[in-house]
């Protein structure tokens, strides 16, 4: 069923598509070797819905951060999502946050925890905030290093209610599985199943997207 179909209340509808993502990370010594703490966060998506026959998002997200330890990150950035759903008006969403970011190496694999606190606004319209956390997931396959596990999942929850963001409340679910291969040190894919479920702004309906994801990492 694709999510443009009329939803009765209470129904859960259903959709496929894709996402596709680059990210890219380094840290600010390639300017200066005193900023060797200072990090730099580049990422873009296209997201395609309807059955992978529609692009309904993109996403541009740039930021700075601090290395606080080996493990520890803050950081400040800007998304900006462009999004054009079947049957509704084109929507520019932008989004100001500061983040937080913790890796936990262990022996079974390496745990990552990242929390964003977004304030999100449409043509500076009300202001939605909504915080979301991330707990992620890699263990690297004794038969091969280079292949890896991967699995995360990460929640949004609105904190206020706003006329274009919906009634506060839980917002969506992102889970995802699959297998990332590291060329080298720098650069990684990763590619998978991620299971997006949505709220609708009242909490009247939900919307189950089964998505493919593929992923690009690169260090510089």
């Amino acid at each position: 069923m694709s999510v443009s179909r009329a939803v009765h209340a209470g129904e859960l509808a259903e959709d496929s598509g894709a996402w596709v993502q680059a990210i890219a990370e380094s840290s600010l010594k390639f300017i200066d070797p005193s900023l060797e703490k200072g990090r730099i966060w580049l990422e873009g998506q296209s997201r395609f819905d309807n059955d992978l026959g529609h692009w309904n998002q993109g996403m541009a997200r740039t930021a700075v951060g601090y290395s606080l330890s080996d493990r520890a990150s803050i950081w400040a950035g800007y998304t900006w999502l462009p999004t054009q759903n079947i049957d509704k008006p084109y929507v520019s969403q932008q989004d100001v946050w500061p983040g937080f970011r913790y890796i936990l190496p262990t022996e079974i694999g390496t745990f990552t925890f990242r929390t964003l606190w977004e304030s999100n606004f449409v043509s500076g319209d009300q202001v939605r905030e909504r915080p979301r956390r991330m707990i992620r997931f890699m263990h690297p396959f004794d038969f091969e290093p280079q292949l890896s596990f991967i699995a995360w999942d990460e929640a949004f929850y609105r904190i206020n209610s706003t006329r274009w963001g919906g009634k506060s409340g839980f917002d969506q679910n992102r889970a995802f599985a699959g297998i990332g291969w590291s060329f080298n040190k720098n650069i990684r894919t990763e590619l998978g199943y991620m299971n997006q479920y949505l709220d609708d702004a009242n909490h009247l309906n939900a919307t189950m997207r089964h998505l493919g994801m593929a992923s690009v990492f690169v260090n510089f």
